[in-house]
């Protein structure tokens, strides 16, 4: 009976100094919303805070590089319960942050287990060391019963190991498909692009063709047209309807005058031509 009711009393001062310092860090700020930050679309680079003796680390790879082989994995192992937890983990979330070149996002995460199991991510010192995070944060505990403190300031928050690797990382699986559906897609609309495409240009050239066609009648019945001119100028069809040409040399003779000026010429009819002299 004693040590039932010592129990409850001490997780009656654990509730109570959790609230408390929930309170605190709240008012500070450490929870808003606006302050949280969104995890990378793809990440490159991942450093993950676990111990890698616990299952939480062997799930989180495990889903990761089925879900997505190409992603790096940089492994900061640490404590994740004891008296010593609390520093090694903010140890190992400041060591993530000193890296010259930073990680995409760490992630912190390990199994469930009971509240004094889970007591170092209720410590203050790794909930001010995960807001102070110079990349966003993912904190992924094994439980859903109950919220640590941790949890709260991190960015974002995963159920478990396995389901943090699925928040964070695309299902090459599923990308593969969406490029296969892709390509599909591009195939399709450049066979629609080329099929309209000599659609119109086998109308261009119908339209062309007409043209010529058109051009080429219309020079046709233009030349017939000066060919007929042509021919209605022609002296030799002048001379079939009785006229004559009547020349001085190269000079044709139009007058009277003209010719008893020039003595004698020719007069050139349909069939031939005289030499004719002017005698009055």
């Amino acid at each position: 009976m004693f040590g039932s009711i010592t129990f409850r009393k001490v997780c009656c001062q654990h509730i109570q100094w959790w609230v408390l310092l929930k309170a605190k860090l709240e008012k500070e700020g450490l929870f808003a919303i606006e302050r949280k930050r969104f995890l990378p679309a793809v990440p490159n680079d991942i450093a993950l805070v676990a111990s890698v003796e616990s299952a939480a680390y062997a799930d989180f790879v495990k889903i990761a590089q089925a879900r997505w082989p190409f992603v790096q994995i940089t492994v900061y192992d640490t404590l994740v319960q004891g008296e010593n937890a609390p520093e090694a983990i903010v140890r190992a979330v400041q060591k993530a942050n000193s890296n010259s070149e930073l990680p995409d996002v760490i992630v912190v995460t390990r199994g469930g287990g009971s509240a004094d199991d889970l007591a170092a991510f209720n410590d203050e010192r790794v909930v001010r060391a995960l807001a102070a995070s110079r990349v966003p944060t993912l904190v992924a505990i094994g439980h859903e019963v109950d919220e640590s403190l941790a949890e709260l300031v991190a960015d974002r928050r995963a159920s478990t190991p396995s389901n943090a690797a699925e928040l964070l990382l695309p299902d090459k699986r599923h990308e593969l498909e969406v490029v296969r559906a892709m390509k599909r897609n591009i195939a399709h609309l450049a066979a629609s692009f080329t099929a309209l495409e000599h659609s119109t240009l086998r109308m261009q050239q119908q339209r062309l063709i007409r043209a010529a066609q058109a051009i080429t009648q219309t020079q046709r019945m233009l030349l017939a047209q000066q060919r007929r001119l042509l021919q209605s100028y022609n002296p030799t069809n002048v001379l079939t309807r009785g006229y004559a040409i009547v020349r001085s040399g190269d000079k044709v003779i139009k007058t009277t005058t003209a010719a008893q000026k020039a003595g004698d010429f020719v007069v050139q009819f349909k069939d031939g031509s005289v030499h004719v002299t002017i005698d009055k």
